[in-house]
């Protein structure tokens, strides 16, 4: 991203969050968080309608266009005013440019100028005549909006989440938040609205993750291991499926991969699934934000036992389920088609998720998902027996051990795991059968604050290279310390455990020149004035402590 974009988003981040800060002083972190991101999409969908109505007008006042509305054709000003505000309100002229039809209490100027009034008070809403409408509370007023805005668009049935009015809160922090939305600025040389309206929605999908600490990472996947399962999985086209899909983090990324890399987004159908109804609704939200079709299903589902694309068959499978979630199958049959290769065990869902991704992979599908490390060498029940027999199948692609201190919510270890059901040669990709790519990226990333690590993007490009060379048979090579390709024969010596560091190796040490002997003089001689040192200072602590009238 270049310096000066970098600098506006840095800028914009800062003045929103210290801001949002002081008003959720009243509210915990996770209502907050819908009541933030829930009038941030009302800014979105209503700042959208007003663009595409500014377009109009200027169509409707221009010469030789065809939406040109002559003011000849009226006898005075004001009818021909009025003629353009009854064209300015034709749904079509939205839909038709894929904009969401806003109606006119849903739309943020009216919002915004209305929350200010008191409580009971009538308010004139002008088309073609004028209509009141009474509201008790800034909240109620909200609700009725987001409900105005379900009615004209059926998709989002469910969707929004109509609670402000049962907030307790002061309503004068809701305008005040409503005031603090209204500053967003679209204006910028080289950004769209839409970039810096989604920008600005993922930053505080981040911040309240942070903020809700364990339960954040049910709705949040950090961005740098969502870009790197999208850089290696490149979903171009097809079908994309999340199951347990959080608030969307990896079809934005998808989103973003695909304009990147010039394709089109209307090559590409997603799918996905999520039990908990809010993050469902944030999901939805999230994908409305950037103008991307989807199906999330009927309704928010537990994807073991209310499965809600039964039929599904991805081109691309990428998700972030639960580590070791137990208790997972009440409800589900052992005999369930989805467990091809091993009843998954009663106390950890890791190898149900799996099995459950595979069972919905096209012929010549991939999928990667993020699963705690103990699933790469667990023989707790059926764990190593699942494993087995994934790998004598030869579905099993790619391993992927990451660093420590990634997630906002765990600190469990963690790898990825890339399947697919065909390895032979098709497209640009080479014969790999028989053949599993092992990565060792625990030494990568960086510590971007006291808590977290992030990748950096050339780090991502590394490990992603590196897999798609491997796919390719172009300019792979085994490196000592970072990735090896191996045969089964070789996994299966190593009792069919999947972990890169047994692989991999060490990586060669550089020489630096200095005979042992010395080295070892001088280290030596370094460690006895430290241990001087410390007597020193143990020393002068005890006197201390004796001034003070304490004895040691």
């Amino acid at each position: 991203m270049p310096d000066k974009e970098q600098k506006f988003f840095d800028s914009l981040d800062k003045k929103l969050w210290n801001a949002a800060d002081k008003l959720r002083a009243t509210l915990d972190a996770a209502q907050y968080k819908h009541a933030v991101l829930g009038l941030l999409f009302v800014k979105y969908v209503s700042d959208a309608f007003d663009m595409r109505r500014q377009e109009l007008t200027e169509q409707f006042n221009t010469p030789g266009h065809d939406y040109f509305l002559d003011p000849g054709d009226y006898y005075a000003e004001a009818e021909y005013q009025a003629e353009i505000a009854d064209e300015l309100e034709i749904r079509d002229y939205y839909t038709e440019k894929n904009v969401f039809w806003v109606p006119q209490l849903a739309r943020w100027q009216i919002l915004r100028d209305n929350a200010t009034l008191a409580p009971g008070t009538g308010i004139k809403i002008k088309n073609g005549k004028t209509h009141t409408y009474t509201f008790r509370s800034v909240g109620r007023l909200i609700d009725d909006a987001l409900e105005a805005i379900e009615q004209d668009n059926p998709k989002l049935k469910g969707v929004l989440n109509k609670s402000y009015g049962r907030l307790q809160i002061d309503q004068s922090k809701l305008i005040e938040l409503i005031n603090l939305l209204s500053q967003i600025p679209f204006a910028h040389d080289t950004l769209q609205f839409k970039d810096i309206l989604g920008h600005v929605y993922e930053y505080f999908l981040g911040q309240f993750a942070l903020a809700e600490g364990k339960k954040g990472g049910q709705f949040y996947t950090p961005k740098s291991i969502v870009s790197l399962i999208v850089e290696m999985l490149q979903p171009f086209r097809g079908r994309v499926y999340d199951p347990a899909m959080g608030s969307g983090g990896f079809f934005v990324q998808s989103e973003r991969f695909i304009k990147a890399h010039g394709g089109s987004l209307g090559s590409v159908s997603i799918y996905g699934q999520e039990y908990n109804h809010t993050t469902w609704q944030l999901a939805a939200m999230n994908m409305v934000i950037r103008g991307l079709d989807f199906n999330f299903g009927k309704e928010p589902a537990n994807t073991f036992t209310n499965d809600q694309h039964p039929d599904l068959r991805a081109d691309t499978i990428m998700a972030n389920p639960p580590f070791n979630m137990k208790e997972w199958n009440t409800g589900v049959s052992d005999n369930d088609p989805r467990w091809q290769y091993g009843r998954p065990p009663t106390n950890n869902a890791n190898f149900a998720w799996l099995q459950h991704m595979f069972y919905h992979l096209a012929p010549n599908g991939s999928m990667g998902l993020l699963l705690a490390n103990g699933s790469m060498s667990s023989n707790t029940n059926t764990e190593g027996q699942i494993r087995k027999a994934l790998i004598e199948n030869d579905l099993v692609e790619c391993m992927v051990a990451l660093p420590g201190q990634l997630f906002t919510n765990t600190q469990i270890p963690a790898c990825i795991w890339f399947l697919t059901r065909n390895k032979k040669a098709r497209n640009s990709f080479r014969d790999r059968s028989g053949e599993v790519l092992f990565i060792d990226a625990r030494n990568l990333g960086y510590m971007k604050d006291r808590v977290l690590r992030d990748f950096k993007k050339e780090e991502i490009d590394k490990i992603a290279g590196a897999f798609h060379a491997w796919r390719k048979g172009e300019g792979y090579a085994d490196e000592a310390g970072f990735c090896m390709s191996a045969k089964l024969d070789v996994i299966t010596k190593h009792d069919h455990v999947l972990t890169p560091g047994r692989y991999v190796g060490a990586a060669e040490a550089e020489e630096d020149g200095e005979p042992f002997a010395d080295k070892m003089a001088r280290l030596t001689a370094r460690l006895s004035g430290q241990f001087n040192e410390s007597a020193k200072l143990e020393e002068q602590i005890k006197q201390n402590l004796a001034g003070l009238g304490y004895k040691i």
